[in-house]
């Protein structure tokens, strides 16, 4: 039987529920969605997690070779699992690991489940990883284990799929950062600093709160203050600006916020997430949460057997009261917060009714919309 599609299109189910994408999110919208999720954990507690999962992701992505895009778009799509639902419901490693499957599919970088899994093992167990590679085989992992996690990785890949609306588009700050870079004259020096900044921000909330071209003029500005801070004045190249004259057009309002689209208060918001994150990492360098150190209780809920052993964060080449002291610095001479209005326009960002998420559930007709309600046209 033919059908004809000359008429009218069929009305749409109607829907429950709609879900906005929103791509970005206020910090005080960030600070009640944590909030929420944190449950009894402190703020301490809850950075020590995202920085254990964090670098989790980043072990097993330089294990298996994804480019940086993969890495970083697995750490933000954790975050922002993470502003829906609470940590205690999950184990890091099963976020981790979704995180990175739904980016492999987003980058065209595609593995399977299983070539995941495996990694993650090695990442977990490296005493028993590098027993089966002195064998020239496999890490051994009991088959039901294996199956049990996979199932785990892809119930929970349908719900990170859920919190994006399935909208794939990504933006990274790392081209905006080479651009930026050139456009203000810094030498090859200062991009590279201000590149690896980019790859440290994903560390953070920041990449969830501001446009990528925002956050590469953060990283930027932190690498000028870096270079720049209590040091003597750098001889001057030619076509080149010093980190002392970058640090010093972007710590005022000028003609860059205009032809960048970017305003100050906002850079300065990146810039001290990402001298925090360095401190932290200077202080403590070795930093565990392991779920069996008695002094850091887990976060998590482990359901693999065994000491899964933490990936350790990179060094910080820059002193804890350096930092400490460029940051009070800026605080001296910071502007004030600037009032930022939500995309959500009224909307529950939180999506909970009556204290159930609808996300992941069959028995509701759920419309994912890939923009704000701003943007959606309702006809």
């Amino acid at each position: 039987m033919a059908i004809d599609y000359r008429g009218d299109p069929p009305p749409l189910i109607p829907a429950n529920y709609f879900k906005y994408h929103l791509p970005y999110f206020t910090p005080q919208e960030i600070e009640r969605l944590s909030e929420k999720q944190r449950g009894k954990l402190s703020v301490t507690q809850e950075e020590k997690a995202r920085q254990q999962a964090c670098g989790f992701v980043e072990a097993i992505g330089s294990d298996i070779g994804f480019p940086r895009k993969t890495i970083a778009t697995a750490q933000n799509l954790y975050h922002r699992f993470h502003l829906f639902f609470p940590r205690k419901d999950f184990a890091y490693h099963d976020v981790c690991l979704a995180a990175l499957f739904v980016s492999c599919k987003i980058h065209d970088t595609l593995k399977k489940t299983r070539d995941l899994l495996v990694a993650s093992y090695g990442v977990r167990y490296p005493e028993r990883a590098a027993k089966a590679k002195s064998m020239g085989g496999e890490i051994d992992i009991d088959p039901n284990v294996m199956e049990g996690d996979r199932q785990r990785v892809l119930a929970i890949e349908r719900l990170i799929v859920e919190t994006i609306c399935f909208n794939f588009n990504t933006r990274l700050p790392f081209p905006y950062v080479i651009k930026i870079s050139r456009a203000f004259g810094a030498t090859k020096k200062l991009a590279k600093l201000a590149y690896r900044l980019a790859t440290d921000s994903f560390r953070t909330l920041v990449n969830l709160q501001y446009p990528p071209h925002v956050v590469a003029l953060g990283c930027l500005y932190v690498a000028s203050m870096l270079s720049s801070f209590e040091r003597g004045t750098s001889p001057e190249r030619p076509g080149h600006n010093t980190a002392h004259q970058i640090a010093a057009t972007l710590s005022k309002s000028g003609d860059w916020g205009r032809q960048f689209q970017a305003h100050i208060e906002d850079i300065e918001e990146i810039a001290h997430a990402i001298i925090d994150l360095l401190i932290g990492a200077s202080q403590n360098p070795a930093a565990s949460t392991s779920p069996h150190t008695p002094s850091s209780p887990s976060p998590h809920l482990s359901h693999s057997v065994g000491q899964p052993a933490p990936p350790r964060p990179p060094p910080v080449p820059y002193k804890a009261d350096q930092l400490i002291r460029l940051k009070i610095v800026m605080r001296e001479s910071e502007h004030p917060s600037r009032v930022r209005e939500s995309a959500a326009a009224g909307e529950d960002i939180n999506f909970n009714k009556n204290d159930s998420t609808l996300l992941g559930r069959n028995d509701k007709t759920v419309r994912f919309m890939f923009a704000p309600p701003a943007m959606v046209d309702d006809a």
